[in-house]
Formats: C-alpha cells, sequence, structure tokens
C-alpha cells in the first residue's frame, strides 16, 4: 500500500509539470485499462509487487490529477468578456483581508442578473477605496464579512500573474482555490447587503474564523504582533509585518507562526489527555464509564475532534492536513483494535492530502511537510532506547502519612528522584536527536527550495518550539474564547511573550552568518546532497556515517553563474505596469530600474526582484540605475538596497529623495558617462547635465537612458523617454543610436516611439515591459503596429513573462512561459 501512495503522489506531482492536459478520452481509456493491471499485479512474483504497485499508484495519481484538472479548468471567464462589468449576487465565502487601499476577498456567486452563466462561480474581487478608472475619487468601501450576501457590480479578468523564475505561481494558487476570474468593484448605487448571513458549514467556519480575529485586534489594538496572535488562533497570517517575516525566516522559525502540525498535535493531546482522565475516572461519580468505553478510545476520539476543529480554523493548509489525517488515522486504528505503523499512518496521510488537493504537491510546505515527518521516522523511530531506572537498593522508603498505599504495576521500580532525573534526561536527549534530524536532513531541501538555510535555526527553534507551541499559543487560544475583561490580560501576556521572542530573534537575525546562501541547485545535486543526508543520520554502526557530510560542499559551496568574458545576459523581469532588468557579465551585476510598488509592504523589489537574486545565489549588485522617479519604476528600489549589498547608485532622483538617501553612493546620470566591465561598455545617452537646473520638466524628461554594447551587439535601454527627448538625441548623436534590442520607450506609449527614432535605432527586436490589462492601455495600438510595420520582432512581459536575453555572437531570447509552460498557463 505505502509504495502505491508514494506513487500516486509522485503521479499527480508529474501531472503538474505538464504543459498541456491529456484529453478527457484518454483519461477514460487509461483509467478503463488501469484495473487490468491491477489483476496482472496478483499474478506477478511477490518481489515485483512493490514496483507494479509504484507504477499503478503513479498512473492512478496521474490520471485522478488530470481529470481534477480538467473540472477546475472548466469554469472559465471567456476571453471577450475581459474588462466587461457584470451585476452579481452571492456570497462572501472566505475571511476578507483588509488593507490601507481596501479590501480583498473570495466571492462565491450564486447569480448574474445581466448576463447568466457568463461569470465563473468563484472570484476574487477587490474593493478600492478609489475608483479605478481614468480619474480617482473616493469610494465607500462596504463592510463585507463572511457569509454575507451581496449584491456588487464587478469587472473582471481571467487569471493571470506575473511569470518569474523562482517566484510564486500566482495563477496555480488561484487554480487550487477555485478561482478562475479576478476582478474589483465598481461604484455603483446597487451595491448593497442582502442578507446578514447565509448558512452553509463553510460559511459558518469562515464567520467564526472572522470573529475571533476581530475580538484579539480589538483587544490589541496597535500592537505590533498582534497578527502573530491571529496567525497562532485563525490561521491568517496576512496580518504579519513583512519585517518580521524576514526575522522570522532568516531564523528558521516561521512555520511555527502559523497553526502548524505541532500545535494541532499539542492540542489535540492536552483534550485527549483530559477526556482520558475524566472517563477514566468516571468523572469522579463511580459510573464505570471504562466498561463500557475503553478510555483510550474515547481520548482518541475527542483528540481526533478537537484536531478537526483547529484544522478548519487554521484554513485547512497542508501542514495542517497531515497532521489531521494522521492523527485519524491513529484514532481509527485504536477504535478498531489495530496496530498503526508509523509509516503506514503518514503514507495515508500524504494519499489524502494529494487525493483532495492534487495541487498541493506545487508548494514548499508540503514538501517541508512531509519532509521533516519522514526524517524523523528515519531517524528516530526504534533507535531511542530508554533505559529504566534501576532499582535502588538500600534506599529506605518513606511511608506514607494517611491514606492507602499508592498502588504501582507488578515489577515496576519505585518511584524516586533518580528515575524522574534520568527519565527527564532521556526526554531531552529524544528532543535533541529530533532537532538535530530535523535540521540536518531538511538543508538540502531547504535549499532546493529557496537556496539559503537558516544557520542559527537550531538555536532559535530551540528557544521559539517550547515557548510558542506549549505557552504562547494556549494562551492565545484560550484568551480569544473568554468574555471581554478576562481576555485583555490573557492576550496581552501571550504578546507580551511574543515580543520578547520576537527581541531574541532579532539578535539571531543580525548575526553576520545568521543565513547561508548559494544557487538553488539543480535537482541532480540535491538527490546527491539527499543521498549523504540519508547516509549522515543512519543508524548507530553504519560505517563513516560523517563523509555524508561531503556530498553537501558542491550544494553549499556554489558559486552563481555568469556570461562567459565579452559576453552579457539581460533578464527583463515580468513586473506588471514597470521596469526592471538585470545586465550581467562575467564579473558585475547592474539593475536598471526596480519595478512597482504594489502596496504598502509590497513590491516589485521584495516580490520578485529579491527572491530572484537570492535563489541565483547572487548577495551584491555593482550598480543600480534608477531612471526616474515614478513609481513604476522606483517602487522597488528602497527594498533591493535593503535586501542586497548595492556598490553604487545612478539615477535621475534629486538629492533629497528616499531612494537616493538610502543609497551607499549616489550620483546623478548625465549623458557622457560610461565605463567597462568585462569587455561590454556602457554609455550614458540622456539626459543632459543641464537639466536638472530646468525645474519645469517631468520626471519622464529626465531618464537616465543607458546603451549597453559587447562584440557587436548591444541593446538600449530607453526607460520613459518621450517624442521630445527623442528628437534631442537623434539631433545630438544619431550615430550612437543602433542597438540589436530596444527597450520600448516610455511602455510602448503614444507620446514615444516616432518614427524617425525607431529608423535610428534599428532593432531586431524591441521588449515591452508592461502590465496585463494595464488601464494605460500600454502598448497602444497604433505605437505596437509602428513595431510590427518596421519588421521589429515584439516581446510584451505580460504574455511571455520574463525575458532572458543572451548576447554573444548571436542573440537568444527565452521566454519564462515558454521555458516553463504549464497548463493552467495557456491562453486560448
Amino acid at each position: 500500500m505505502r509504495m502505491a501512495i508514494i506513487g500516486f503522489a509522485a503521479g499527480a506531482a508529474c501531472l503538474q509539470m505538464r504543459a498541456t492536459l491529456p484529453a478527457v478520452s484518454l483519461i477514460a481509456t487509461a483509467a478503463a485499462v488501469l484495473p487490468v493491471w491491477l489483476i496482472f499485479m496478483r499474478r506477478m512474483p511477490s518481489a515485483w509487487r512493490p514496483w507494479a504497485a509504484l507504477l499503478a499508484g503513479a498512473a492512478a495519481g496521474f490520471l485522478w490529477a488530470a481529470w481534477l484538472a480538467h473540472r477546475a479548468l472548466a469554469p472559465q471567464l471567456a476571453a471577450e468578456d475581459e474588462g466587461r462589468d457584470f451585476t452579481v449576487i452571492g456570497t462572501i465565502d472566505n475571511l476578507p483581508y483588509r488593507f490601507a487601499q481596501g479590501v480583498r476577498f473570495n466571492f462565491a456567486v450564486e447569480r448574474v442578473l445581466d448576463a447568466p452563466g457568463r461569470v465563473p462561480p468563484r472570484i476574487a474581487v477587490s474593493w478600492y477605496s478609489g475608483y479605478r478608472g481614468e480619474t480617482a475619487r473616493a469610494a465607500e468601501v462596504g463592510d463585507v464579512q463572511p457569509g454575507e450576501r451581496w449584491r456588487l457590480t464587478v469587472r473582471l479578468q481571467r487569471p493571470h500573474g506575473n511569470a518569474n523564475a523562482y517566484t510564486f505561481d500566482y495563477e496555480a494558487w488561484l487554480l487550487e482555490q477555485g478561482v478562475r476570474a479576478t476582478g474589483y468593484v465598481r461604484q455603483a448605487r446597487d451595491n448593497r447587503r442582502l442578507d446578514s448571513f447565509v448558512f452553509s458549514p463553510g460559511n459558518v467556519v469562515e464567520h467564526g474564523r472572522a470573529l475571533l480575529r476581530a475580538r484579539i485586534l480589538a483587544a490589541l489594538p496597535g500592537r505590533p504582533y498582534a497578527g502573530v496572535i491571529v496567525a497562532l488562533v485563525v490561521g491568517d497570517q496576512r496580518g504579519i509585518d513583512q519585517w518580521d517575516w524576514k526575522v522570522f525566516n532568516r531564523t528558521g522559525i516561521g512555520h511555527l507562526v502559523s497553526i502548524s502540525g505541532l500545535h494541532i498535535t499539542m492540542v489535540a493531546g492536552l483534550f485527549a489527555l483530559a477526556a482520558f482522565t475524566l472517563w477514566r475516572h468516571s468523572f469522579f461519580t463511580g459510573a464505570h464509564l471504562p466498561l463500557l468505553l475503553p478510555a483510550q478510545k474515547v481520548a482518541a476520539l475527542v483528540g481526533a475532534a478537537t484536531a478537526l476543529l483547529y484544522v478548519l480554523l487554521a484554513g485547512f493548509g497542508v501542514p495542517a492536513q497531515r497532521t489531521l489525517y494522521m492523527l485519524m488515522v491513529v484514532a481509527a486504528a485504536l477504535w478498531l483494535n489495530r496496530i498503526a505503523g508509523v509509516s503506514h499512518v503518514l503514507c495515508v496521510a500524504l494519499g489524502v492530502v494529494v487525493m483532495i488537493d492534487p495541487w498541493a504537491v506545487l508548494w514548499p510546505g508540503f514538501w517541508l511537510s512531509f519532509g521533516a515527518v519522514a526524517i524523523i521516522l528515519y531517524a528516530t523511530v526504534g533507535r531511542v532506547i530508554r533505559r529504566t531506572a534501576p532499582r535502588l537498593r538500600g534506599t529506605p522508603q518513606r511511608e506514607p502519612i494517611a491514606g492507602p498505599p499508592p498502588q504501582r504495576a507488578p515489577g515496576a521500580a519505585p518511584s524516586s528522584l533518580a528515575a524522574r532525573r534520568e527519565k527527564l534526561w532521556h526526554a531531552l536527549r529524544a528532543a535533541a536527536h529530533t532537532q538535530y534530524a530535523v535540521t540536518f536532513g531538511l538543508v538540502p531541501l531547504t535549499m532546493l527550495l529557496f537556496g539559503q538555510v537558516s544557520v542559527v535555526s537550531p538555536l532559535a527553534n530551540a528557544v521559539a518550539i517550547p515557548l510558542i507551541s506549549l505557552v504562547v499559543t494556549p494562551l492565545a487560544l484560550v484568551g480569544s474564547m473568554l468574555p471581554a475583561p478576562l481576555m485583555d490580560p490573557v492576550l496581552g501576556l501571550a504578546h507580551l511573550l511574543v515580543e520578547w521572542l520576537a527581541a531574541c530573534l532579532q539578535w539571531f537575525s543580525a548575526l553576520r552568518y545568521a543565513v547561508w546562501t548559494a544557487p538553488v541547485p539543480p535537482f541532480w545535486l540535491f538527490c546527491w546532497a539527499m543521498l549523504g543526508t540519508i547516509w549522515l543520520l543512519a543508524p548507530r554502526g553504519w560505517p563513516v556515517r560523517w563523509l555524508g557530510l561531503a556530498t553537501w560542499i558542491p550544494l553549499l559551496a556554489a558559486e552563481p553563474s555568469h556570461p562567459d568574458p565579452g559576453r552579457m545576459t539581460v533578464t527583463a523581469f515580468d513586473v506588471g505596469q514597470g521596469m526592471a532588468l538585470l545586465i550581467e557579465t562575467s564579473g558585475h551585476r547592474l539593475l536598471y530600474d526596480t519595478g512597482p510598488s504594489y502596496g504598502p509592504e509590497s513590491n516589485a523589489g521584495n516580490r520578485i526582484i529579491l527572491p530572484y537574486l537570492r535563489a541565483r545565489g547572487v548577495a551584491a549588485l555593482d550598480g543600480v540605475v534608477i531612471s526616474h522617479s515614478d513609481t513604476d519604476h522606483a517602487g522597488g528600489a528602497l527594498s533591493v538596497l535593503d535586501g542586497v549589498k548595492v556598490g553604487w547608485m545612478l539615477s535621475s532622483l534629486r538629492r533629497e529623495h528616499p531612494v537616493a538617501k538610502a543609497a551607499r553612493q549616489h550620483v546623478q546620470c548625465a549623458a557622457g558617462q560610461g565605463w567597462t566591465w568585462d569587455g561590454v561598455r556602457f554609455e550614458m545617452l540622456h539626459p543632459l547635465p543641464a537639466s536638472y537646473a530646468d525645474a519645469t520638466l517631468k520626471p519622464n524628461a529626465r531618464t537616465c537612458a543607458l546603451k549597453v554594447s559587447t562584440k557587436g551587439k548591444s541593446i538600449l535601454l530607453a526607460g520613459d523617454i518621450e517624442a521630445a527627448q527623442e528628437a534631442q538625441l537623434l539631433e545630438r548623436d544619431a550615430g550612437r543610436l543602433q542597438a540589436d534590442v530596444l527597450l520600448a520607450p516610455h511602455h510602448g506609449s503614444g507620446t514615444s516611439s516616432t518614427p524617425a527614432f525607431l529608423l535610428a535605432v534599428r532593432p531586431q527586436a524591441a521588449i515591452f515591459q508592461v502590465g496585463y490589462r494595464n488601464r494605460y492601455q500600454h502598448p497602444k495600438k497604433e505605437v505596437y503596429q509602428r513595431y510590427a510595420e518596421l519588421h521589429i520582432q515584439r516581446l510584451r512581459t505580460d504574455q511571455a513573462g520574463a525575458l532572458t536575453i543572451k548576447f554573444g555572437e548571436e542573440i537568444q531570447i527565452e521566454s519564462q512561459r515558454e521555458v516553463r509552460a504549464r497548463y493552467w498557463s495557456a491562453r486560448d
């Protein structure tokens, strides 16, 4: 059975790597053939059956995931309905997230008034405080709560996310959530609440989560770690500050700042112990309840029910699901008087998770959750031998002052201080061995998923695990349930402990070598390091176990890749409506612009650029060019400056600008500046130095325009220059404008890309860094057509994703959506 379940998970994972789905007819045919294989398996030699079961499980997992994928993709918004307004009636079916500009929530559509059947049954909607149209003006945002029925006018589009290497796949996440359209609420008189609550099991759960969150936030107004308390009670992590996440991740305790498997096991265990004690003593009534039903079975039932309730509060995340299913399997085994092996329990939980949610295999939490438990089982089960305390001879036994003598099992050693100390010592040894196994065992997997591993994690977890699991979480749970007069001090104490813990973690995080970073390894190198880790954690007596560490050397000591001398690589990130490009030579790196700001704590710097650099193992940039002050170009600059070491900055920003002040060395860009790195020439073509004295110029007019050349090939980064600046460049030095690749000026707006300028540049290809269905309608149709008439290859990041351009003897262009094509990203 275990081999079949492992194969089932592997088959589902294989399906998620495909660019297209198999036809429904092919799925049905293969499903009909599968029972024949199962019958044939029974006639196989016993030695072959496990591998046959693995193959059968893989086929079943692949077919099952493919069938669910077809069902999930079926309710699709038509392409012609994108940008259209719909009036819908439905319910708020998740916990809304409130942010500075409004509120975001999922909406279960019950009825479409003006176009029946044309809107998917579940959509993700944002309700902004400003009208998202040609102009912005104040608008009232509804106080939406889970379970309410609303009538709303919404504007929708098909699911779309930025496509970059090593970053979050938003489209896959929407598919997993069953969301097949996104959009925002339009201003309309008919936007109103119709019913205060619509009963359904899901609405009851989400409404309860909302009430608990509101109680906690009301009890901890303005407290910096109120979001952590909310995450521990209801699993909503969206209120945790980005800076706090950075500290938690650097110290390796991010798994504790949520409803994790450890917390669920602890809470379920406490309730099971209470039920066992009360039932065993018949609630101290003398009713002899254990004769009717064994106390162990009652404890198992109560523990499983408690885990279920807590997992529902958690929002049914993968770690919570895994723990719930494992506890339920153990409870079922006790009720059926069966002995359940721990590996069987883990495999059953794995199978149930993948069967319910085959997209779970796409997320790091799935692999870390099951990987951690598998490593603990491999490294500890059957190896930690607890020695019974020796009987102390000659020690006088003190008689009780009154009452009957204590009853002891036959042959049990007498209770003594030495016995308790030895028991505590063995418990500490077991806990330390488990932490050692998890810390070392997850190093290869952590490097594969994140390109970094926390060096201080063992110390930080030694402090955080007992404090969060045994003290803070129970206080948070009890405090959120108590009436108002008692709730405040209990939650206040929990928050105070989190504050103390955060101060300790900040000290750990500030250590110079708190985190070890290296490029994300290829899969074969991960497998090699994982094999060495298994060797390292083998049982005592295994020869030279320490040699397993040698397999980590190429994993941890790898250096970021570079182009060959005299060549360069340019990566144009898919940042939405904005610009950000990374230029790499054989020994240097330059970032041109940093993309837009998406919100108060979210920008292209911390969402796209920094994750990419970390995954590549890049800890420093030689230089950064900020073309001008518009937020779609400088929005991520502060995050980049904080996240990696930057040598110097060139920009057209005023010296008092926050980004300019944050740079270690800032110089205003000007025509005539230039430098050479590794045989690659960089030349600043615009603006003129005198332009800084003209206060009437717009930021676009002072854009830093940069030309980069190598071996007869070049790229022109024109920023947001407009027709007037293009004319100035043509007048000053038209001969220097020729380039093989052009970053389309001002995203292809109608005020740029004049015919004379394009004829002077004569590019083979042009890059349009634009947002999907952006409100500026960039690139403009007439401008986009102008490029086509001049036979210039047009590359749009909203359609192709991030672009990688390699300059050598020839120019090679790769798009992220082609390199990593997935079936949920296909466009008809």
